[in-house]
Order: C-alpha cells, then sequence, then structure tokens
C-alpha cells in the first residue's frame, strides 16, 4: 500500500508574540480592551519570542540529518512566519535556503467582534455572546464575524488532504496557532469534542511547544500519522530559552 502521510510532522506554536504579552498587562490592570496597535495579523514576536523561535531551530539543527524538517507550512500571521524564519536561519531545517509556504488555512482563528476583548470586555459589551458561548461551548460558537472551533476544523480538513497529495514521505513542520494545533489534533487522532476540550482545559500549549507525528506503516489499513509527543518544551530548556504558555492576546474568545 503506498504511504499517504508525511514521515514526520511537526506541529508548533508560535513564539511568544508582543500580543501575548499585551494581554497579561490588560488582564493585570482589569482593562476591557488589550492594547496592541497592530492587526491581530501583524503582531510580531516578544524579544523572548525571537529567542525561543531560535532556540527550537538550533534544537532541531542538531538532530541527525534524517530527523529534520524539510519542508515548512507557515501560518500567514506575521508571529508564525517570524518564527519560521528563525527556525530555518538557526540551521533547523535540512535544506536552508528552501523557501517556506505560507498556508492561509493554518491562519489564527477568526475573532469577529470580540476581537482585543478580555473576558472582562466581552462580558462588559457583548453579555449576550458571553451567554451563547456558555451554552454553545467553545466548540460550536461563533462570534459575528467570527470562527468557531468547527470552522477552524473545516478549512484544516483540506490542509491535511494537501499534506496526503504533495507531501507523502516528506518531513514537514508546521507553525501556526495554539486552536490550530489543537483542531489538527482532533483531525489527526479522530477525536470527540469531549475529548479535545479536555486535553486544552489541561494547560495551554508552549509557545514553541513542539507536537510531533511519526507515520506507523502497520497502523491502519494503510498507514497512519501516531503521535509521538505533544506539548514538548525540551527544545527551550535544553537552549536554555524561556518557557511561556500564555494565551494568545483573543484568549477569552478562543
Amino acid at each position: 500500500m503506498e504511504q499517504r502521510w508525511p514521515a514526520r510532522l511537526w506541529i508548533v506554536r508560535h513564539g511568544q508574540s508582543a500580543g501575548n504579552v499585551a494581554r497579561d498587562a490588560a488582564d493585570a490592570a482589569g482593562l476591557a480592551r488589550i492594547d496592541i496597535a497592530d492587526r491581530d495579523m501583524d503582531v510580531p514576536l516578544s524579544a523572548l519570542g525571537h529567542e525561543q523561535a531560535r532556540a527550537l531551530g538550533r534544537w532541531f539543527s542538531k538532530r541527525p540529518k534524517d530527523q529534520r524538517p524539510c519542508t515548512v507550512m507557515s501560518s500567514p500571521y506575521l508571529r508564525a512566519i517570524e518564527t519560521s524564519r528563525a527556525v530555518r536561519e538557526a540551521g533547523g531545517l535540512v535544506e536552508p535556503d528552501r523557501t517556506f509556504c505560507i498556508d492561509e488555512r493554518l491562519r489564527e482563528k477568526e475573532f469577529g467582534v470580540l476581537d482585543r476583548l478580555t473576558r472582562h470586555g466581552i462580558e462588559q459589551q457583548f453579555p449576550d455572546q458571553a451567554e451563547f458561548r456558555r451554552l454553545l461551548g467553545k466548540f460550536y460558537h461563533r462570534p459575528p464575524g467570527g470562527e468557531s472551533w468547527c470552522d477552524v476544523i473545516l478549512r484544516l480538513r483540506s490542509l491535511l488532504d494537501t499534506l496526503s497529495l504533495h507531501h507523502a514521505g516528506d518531513r514537514v513542520l508546521i507553525v501556526a496557532h495554539q486552536v490550530v494545533v489543537l483542531c489538527l489534533r482532533y483531525l489527526l487522532e479522530g477525536l470527540s469534542e469531549e475529548e479535545i476540550l479536555a486535553i486544552d482545559r489541561e494547560a495551554d500549549i508552549a509557545n514553541c511547544g513542539v507536537t510531533e507525528y511519526r507515520f506507523v506503516s502497520g497502523s491502519g489499513p494503510s498507514g497512519e500519522l501516531v503521535l509521538h509527543r505533544y506539548n514538548f518544551t525540551a527544545p527551550l530548556e535544553e537552549e536554555a530559552a524561556s518557557v511561556t504558555d500564555a494565551p494568545d492576546a483573543n484568549v477569552a474568545a478562543r
């Protein structure tokens, strides 16, 4: 049976962003709105985020060539692109000059009218949406102008088709966002709503935390990607980079 999946797949959350820092400041001050001047897609890495991304790249660079990514697929958001570049510039790829693919299907969950609001701000300005989310749950709740987790999953289904059709046997690194990492787990492992939300409740995904799948030929009728490790932070710890797991600026709407 022909192999249909990458030999290895790493899914990484971007490094700490300026949005993470601004969200923490807004929460500490009890503010309704997060003070960020840029569009969400233009929010860059913080200084620590750049350090984390370089540490991840150095960690990959120390692996044997057959354990490093060949292909990088990145969210179009600046913080993910900067993370991808740092990994490449630190020697983390087999071919350091290879251009990575920016794929809009990997973008952050869209928050619509709840963009930039803290939990306090949502309850204050959109109490009806806070109640809808409580009743429906984050998996199905779609804020006006935004997306539910199901909407993110729908676009990621076609991304997995691309992986299967064009990257069979490849070693692929995906750089994206917390919700994207979780929704890819939901799809790759055939999880239920309850199972993926239980994983989400356990802990936030660390910035530059690594989720890794390996292809196992004897698993399933034609082989499948099997989870090897989740939210793995040793790459940062080994390179003496601080580990952070603060949710993105729009955590209340996540």
